[in-house]
Formats: structure tokens, sequence, C-alpha cells
């Protein structure tokens, strides 16, 4: 190890890697989205509160297999932890299209939409509709009646 490498470490352990907090808040916000407690999301993954709150802000940095377990439990492509990452840190970096888990790109799509309490009850009672085909096609009302740009 490297003199500077070893300089860097100190701060390294006390503060949260930039990409390791993304990808908490990602899990937070699809918890959240889905009305999902942090008691209820470590019950699914053999976890306690406090592991998931130290993963959401992250404190704790999420394993490969971990997040594979999160993506399962959260109904999410692994991809959705590291959408909206900004370039800084690695994220679309202008390669062109990204995958946010519809045919089409989200363009202009603010985050701050997504942690509006309107945007929360809407999502959870589309999510509470059990029937797949009623929900396909509350989807498509809700896009058709969208302005198209």
């Amino acid at each position: 190890m490297a003199a500077d490498e070893v300089a860097e470490r100190p701060d390294r352990e006390h503060r949260p890697s930039p990409i390791d907090s993304h990808v908490g808040s990602r899990v937070r916000l699809r918890r959240t989205l889905l009305g999902m407690s942090q008691e209820k999301l470590g019950e699914a993954l053999g976890l306690t509160f406090q592991q998931v709150q130290k993963y959401e802000r992250g404190v704790n940095r999420i394993g490969a297999s971990r997040l594979f377990d999160l993506a399962r439990v959260l109904d999410v492509p692994i991809s959705f932890f590291f959408d909206d990452m900004p370039d800084s840190l690695g994220g679309n970096g202008g390669s062109g299209r990204r995958s946010f888990g519809f045919a089409e790109t989200q363009e202009g799509f603010e985050d701050d939409t997504l942690h509006r309490r309107e945007t929360l009850e809407l999502v959870r009672a589309y999510y509470r509709i059990t029937d797949a085909s009623v929900r396909k096609r509350v989807f498509d009302l809700i896009k058709s009646l969208a302005p198209t740009e």
C-alpha cells in the first residue's frame, strides 16, 4: 500500500462514499415508494432495521449479494440503484440512453418529484391494485393524459 493511500484511509473510514450514499438513497426511495418500513425490509433480508438504516445512509457498503437480495425484495432491477447517479460519480457520463425500467427514457425527470407526498400516495395506490391488467390500463391512462413533448 502506498503512503498516500494510508494517509487517505482514516478519512474514508469516517465518511460514506458518495456512491454508497447514492445507492443507499435509492434503497430508501424504493422502500418508501412501496410503503415498506425499515423493519419490514430488514425482516425480508434477515437484518435489523439499524442495519437497513446504515445501508440507506451509505455508512455500510452494500455488497453484491446483498444488492441482489435488495433488488429481489424491492422488485427492481439492480441497475435501479445506480439510476440518476451524478456524472461526477460515474453516472451516465454522456454515454447515451440509460435504463429506467420502462421502454422509453425519462428525460427531465426530477428526483424531487419522487419525494412528494402526492407521488408516494399515487405509487402506493397503484401498487395496491392487485389485478395486473387493471394496473396496466391505469398506467396507460395516465400516460395518455400527460402532454407529449
